[in-house]
């Protein structure tokens, strides 16, 4: 049977069909991204917005079809969503881009297409969570340290990163308390033997007596 006083270009099986292989494979997609998920980020609602994402792609895909001007009209239409939520880490992005472009494949009814590219685009996904691919191991720290505007202070850290770490880069330089204190913001690799809790002490010896914090996971924390 087919859809001819709707649309004119897609059959009954081709919405079942559309409708069943976008959930499968976003389900998929889903289930691989929260076996991979490492950080404490995860969330359940984000992965069954990626079903939804495919499922409801691939039905706008059904929808425009090759008619120019309907394909105008969803754009125009969609537009005026709005996200608040922020994406938390780039590999969500990846994910919603990959549903999008299955639930494109599959509403343009490149069912094996869709199929083949998603089981292997999975696979690098478990490929590279297992074999921990481009894992950066050098660990580094970001060390914040509030001292008094003086001058002399700046050069007074400087010289215990000097002597308790193998690298440091000054990354900014804020004003805080109206001005009455500068805070400073390093990227540092501790020497061997070096711990968080002995640079702490070192740098609280000579800001007299101001904040000081080590963040780790460098790579993980906004600064």
């Amino acid at each position: 049977m087919n859809l001819t006083d709707l649309s004119g270009t897609f059959s009954v099986f081709d919405v079942a069909a559309t409708l069943a292989l976008s959930f499968v494979l976003s389900a998929a997609i889903g289930w691989v991204y929260q076996r991979t998920h490492r950080n404490i980020s995860y969330s359940q609602s984000y992965v069954q917005t990626l079903v939804v994402i495919g499922m409801v792609v691939a039905v706008i895909m059904l929808v425009v079809g090759s008619n120019i001007a309907r394909a105008f009209a969803l754009v125009g239409a969609l537009s005026v969503i709005r996200f608040r939520n922020a994406i938390k880490e780039t590999r969500d992005v990846g994910f919603i881009f990959l549903v999008m472009a299955i639930g494109m494949a599959v509403g343009t009814r490149f069912y094996l297409l869709a199929a083949v590219a998603t089981a292997f685009i999975l696979l690098v996904v478990f490929l590279m969570q297992r074999f921990d691919w481009f894992k950066l191991d050098i660990q580094r720290q970001v060390v914040k340290v509030q001292v008094p505007p003086e001058a002399r202070y700046q050069q007074d850290v400087a010289d215990v990163l000097v002597r308790m770490t193998l690298e440091f880069e000054l990354v900014s330089v804020e004003t805080v308390r109206g001005g009455a204190l500068t805070e400073l913001f390093y990227s540092v690799r501790l020497k061997p033997g070096v711990t968080t809790t002995e640079i702490i002490g070192a740098l609280s010896e000579i800001n007299s007596g101001q904040k000081v914090t080590v963040l780790t996971g460098y790579d993980q924390s906004d600064m």
